[in-house]
């Protein structure tokens, strides 16, 4: 039988990676936008402890690199308020070494989760989706998503894995009226940076000290310092989910906007310089 909640509310958001950070704070913010949350996360105390007890909250355990608990999560979203309006694809984390410098045992750890855990929560709620011919999959990129740093190349290739991803899912889903949106944060003043969030390569080859060398001396610097308001950010998404024609690609951060111009002047450049060369590549017309 079901348990349908019969109250009322705006919309419903299922997050995932929402006993800390961004994802905390995303839920609080949807929470008092008079949305119903579904809060997943490996720690669902953390989750209830955090955002307290409410009837628009529904706190789930979930590892989205568990393919088990990625579908009873989405089902118990769906007993109990009924449909899913909103997917926020959260969890994640970061890779600090250069790629030479990165294990393979890091490497696919952070693929299970950053890109194939996304992929299985995605394909699991999209069907809700579907039969509603309504919803927004929103997945969190970053800042290296679309311009890659010397240091982050693998966290950042996972990340263009999801760009990918989002790009493909905005024109598959958008005759069926659902939505995808790439939100690209900056850096933000979260625990991103703390050993909770972010690998370190254990191997360090000193000939990238002058590259990836550099930035993780920097992250110990700007750790807990970074320039984006976490509590902006996650005001922003209400804000986003709200608009009726939402776009494929949202910078968040005066930092990402910046990397952004600066890599599009570069291909712009690059492509002109290196046309000739390009064109000489087709059939004869």
């Amino acid at each position: 039988m079901s348990n349908v909640t019969k109250q009322q509310f705006k919309r419903v958001w299922f997050i995932t990676g929402a006993s800390r950070g961004l994802g905390a704070l995303m839920a609080k913010a949807a929470l008092a936008d008079g949305n119903a949350v579904v809060a997943t996360g490996r720690n669902v105390a953390a989750i209830a402890e955090r955002l307290g007890e409410s009837s628009a909250l529904l706190p789930v355990a979930l590892d989205v690199t568990d393919r088990e608990q990625v579908k009873a999560a989405v089902e118990a979203a769906v007993e109990k308020f009924g449909r899913i309006d909103v997917l926020i694809n959260n969890a994640g984390f970061g890779l600090l070494a250069a790629v030479e410098e990165s294990s393979d045992a890091d490497v696919r750890k952070i693929y299970e989760t950053n890109v194939f855990g996304l992929l299985s929560v995605t394909r699991a709620v999209l069907p809700v989706m579907r039969k509603q011919r309504s919803g927004h999959v929103i997945n969190i990129s970053s800042i290296v998503g679309y311009q890659a740093a010397a240091g982050v190349g693998v966290y950042s290739s996972t990340k263009f894995a999801v760009e990918g991803i989002t790009e493909a899912l905005h024109a598959e889903l958008k005759p069926l009226g659902i939505h995808a949106t790439l939100v690209e944060p900056g850096f933000f003043r979260t625990d991103f940076l703390d050993t909770s969030s972010l690998l370190v390569g254990k191997e360090i080859i000193d000939d990238y000290a002058e590259t990836s060398g550099k930035l993780r001396d920097l992250a110990a610097v700007i750790n807990h310092n970074q320039p984006g308001d976490p509590e902006k950010l996650a005001t922003a998404l209400v804000k986003l989910v709200d608009v009726q024609t939402p776009p494929l690609r949202l910078p968040l951060g005066t930092d990402t906007l910046k990397a952004i111009a600066e890599k599009n002047a570069y291909v712009t450049t690059e492509t002109q310089t290196w046309k000739p060369l390009s064109e000489s590549t087709d059939f004869p017309a």
